[in-house]
């Protein structure tokens, strides 16, 4: 069975998720995000907690109850500018930082992965979940900033013990995950999971266009990254944004009999089957 089909969809449904990923970051891509989102053709988007962007984006989803939004666990920085600190207290999560107190680079996940002690792991997506849960938001699903699946089974498992704790849904994509997922009734993407960053910006308007005509019956999910600018060393969330905003992208939608959804029916799916 299709994990559209377990969403209550037809078999032959053509089903996208267009999650805007990073909200949280800085306030460009917080504009660009609920752009993406009121504007355009992106359903859901994940917050960022540890980013100095993360207080604007609490108080814009505050004000945007229609908006929905999950919380993108956040464990690596993505440029050696970034100041990226954990939630929690580094003392308190030694194997997760460096020697600055700060959380490692992206180009670290390697080491970051073998040294994490997941006692320290939980105690971290707990301090990201709690500043949102205190906030007074209430999100959809859990899902992973720059580390597929959570890099590890036991950290991915963390994750859906959290999700259901919680009475949330997980962004599951790498396929020992989803056939874990599957064999427990729980929605997973059935087809390969698109990250945007992996798009080359010049072309991502006519590779989005010929995606979307190309996609076959089931789940898809696309990570989008938008933002109203690029920052320096980045190239790409811009042309994200001014495709998922486009006349375009609505007409093919459209025309193509595309059901766009976020991650609430997910949820919902996944919830039935919380023992």
């Amino acid at each position: 069975m299709l994990s559209s089909e377990l969403l209550g969809l037809p078999p032959d449904a053509r089903v996208l998720i267009v999650n805007a990923d990073d909200l949280g970051m800085s306030r460009a891509v917080n504009a660009g995000v609920i752009a993406a989102v009121e504007e355009g053709i992106a359903t859901s988007c994940s917050l960022m907690v540890p980013c100095p962007g993360a207080g604007q984006a609490m108080r814009l989803l505050r004000e945007r109850p229609h908006v929905p939004f999950g919380i993108h666990l956040t464990l690596v920085r993505d440029h050696p500018l970034d100041r990226w600190a954990p939630v929690a207290p580094a003392g308190e999560v030694p194997t997760l930082v460096e020697a600055d107190g700060l959380l490692p680079r992206y180009g670290q996940v390697e080491r970051l992965v073998a040294r994490a002690r997941i006692e320290e792991v939980e105690r971290e997506f707990r301090a990201q979940l709690d500043v949102v849960l205190a906030a007074g938001l209430h999100p959809t699903h859990l899902d992973f900033h720059s580390i597929a699946d959570g890099g590890r089974d036991d950290v991915l498992d963390l994750a859906v013990a959290l999700a259901e704790e919680h009475r949330l849904a997980v962004r599951v994509w790498l396929e020992p995950g989803r056939r874990r997922a599957r064999r427990n009734g729980r929605p997973v993407v059935d087809h390969p999971f698109l990250d945007s960053t992996r798009l080359h910006p010049a072309t991502k308007a006519d590779r989005y266009a010929e995606l979307l005509r190309a996609l076959p019956p089931g789940l898809t999910e696309w990570a989008v990254h938008p933002a109203t600018a690029d920052r320096d060393g980045e190239r790409g969330r811009r042309a994200d944004l001014e495709f998922l905003v486009s006349p375009l992208a609505r007409e093919l939608v459209a025309d193509e009999g595309v059901v766009l959804v976020d991650y609430r029916p997910v949820q919902e799916a996944w919830n039935r089957v919380i023992p």
